[in-house]
C-alpha cells in the first residue's frame, strides 16, 4: 500500500513503535508504516527501558505505545502513556489496544493518548490513526465506536436518552456514593475488597459516563439525583 499521504513535500512523519510482547505486530506496523510515501519507522522500542532511553534521542512524531493489561507491573497503559507524556510532552501517542479490556480506551485518552486503535484495526486505520493525530486531531477507531454505541445506547433502548445514571452498573453506582463525599481510592478499595487500580478504572468510567471532570461535579450530581443527601457530607 503507497499514498503520497498528507505530509510536505520531502518530509516524512517518523514513527517510534514501542510495543513490547508480539514481533510479528512489530513487523506488520513497520511495514504497513514504511509502505507509505510520506511515512517512516524512526525506532523500534521492545521494552519499557527500551523506550525511556530512546526517547532522549528520538526524533519521531509519533508514538505507536502498546497498552499492556492493566496489573502487569510497571506496565499499565495509562503508565507507560503518562511516561511518554512527562518524558516527551511535544510528542503525539497512539495508543493500541492490547487483549480486550474496555476501560483501556477511556483511560489510555485520559492518560495523554491522542488517538487509540484497537487490535482488529486494518492497515488503513493504522495509517489513518497516524496521519490524524499528525495534524493534531484525536483518532479513535471505527471499532471502538461501535462498541461505545453498543454499550451506551443500545444495551439501555428504554432508558431515556439524558439520563446517564442508567449506564452505570451497579458497582459503579456505588463506587460513584463513596467518591461523592470524598473517599479516596484506597478506602474505596478497602470497603470492596478491590485493587486500588480497578477502583481507579471505575472512577475513569464513572466520568466517563457522566461527562464530568472533577468530584465536584460528580457531588452536585449525587444531589440532585437525591443519591445522597447533604446531611451525608
Amino acid at each position: 500500500m503507497r499514498n503520497n499521504g498528507s505530509a510536505g513535500a520531502g518530509a516524512k512523519i517518523e514513527v517510534l513503535l514501542a510495543i513490547f510482547e508480539f514481533p510479528m505486530l512489530v513487523e506488520g506496523y513497520r511495514k504497513v508504516i514504511e509502505g507509505e510515501l510520506d511515512m517512516e519507522v524512526e525506532q523500534i522500542a521492545r521494552s519499557q527501558e527500551d523506550l525511556l532511553a530512546g526517547l532522549a534521542r528520538s526524533k519521531a512524531d509519533v508514538i505507536v505505545a502498546e497498552c499492556l493489561p492493566f496489573g502487569a507491573p510497571g506496565a499499565g497503559a495509562f503508565e507507560t502513556i503518562e511516561r511518554i507524556r512527562a518524558a516527551a510532552p511535544g510528542k503525539r501517542i497512539l495508543a493500541l489496544e492490547c487483549r480486550g479490556g474496555s476501560e483501556q480506551f477511556t483511560m489510555a485518552l485520559k492518560a495523554g493518548a491522542d488517538g487509540f486503535l484497537t487490535r482488529e484495526a486494518e492497515p488503513t486505520d493504522l495509517v489513518a490513526a497516524v496521519r490524524s493525530v499528525t495534524r493534531g486531531q484525536t483518532y479513535v477507531s471505527p471499532a471502538i465506536v461501535t462498541r461505545m454505541v453498543n454499550t451506551y445506547v443500545l444495551r439501555n433502548p428504554d432508558a431515556p436518552l439524558e439520563d446517564a445514571y442508567a449506564t452505570l452498573t451497579e458497582r459503579e453506582r456505588e463506587v460513584l456514593l463513596l467518591a461523592a463525599v470524598g473517599h479516596t481510592n484506597r478506602e474505596i478499595a478497602k470497603v470492596f475488597h478491590l485493587s486500588e487500580q480497578t477502583v481507579h478504572n471505575y472512577r475513569a468510567n464513572i466520568m466517563e459516563k457522566l461527562g464530568f471532570h472533577d468530584r465536584v461535579e460528580l457531588l452536585k450530581f449525587a444531589i440532585r439525583r437525591g443519591i445522597i443527601s447533604v446531611a451525608d457530607l
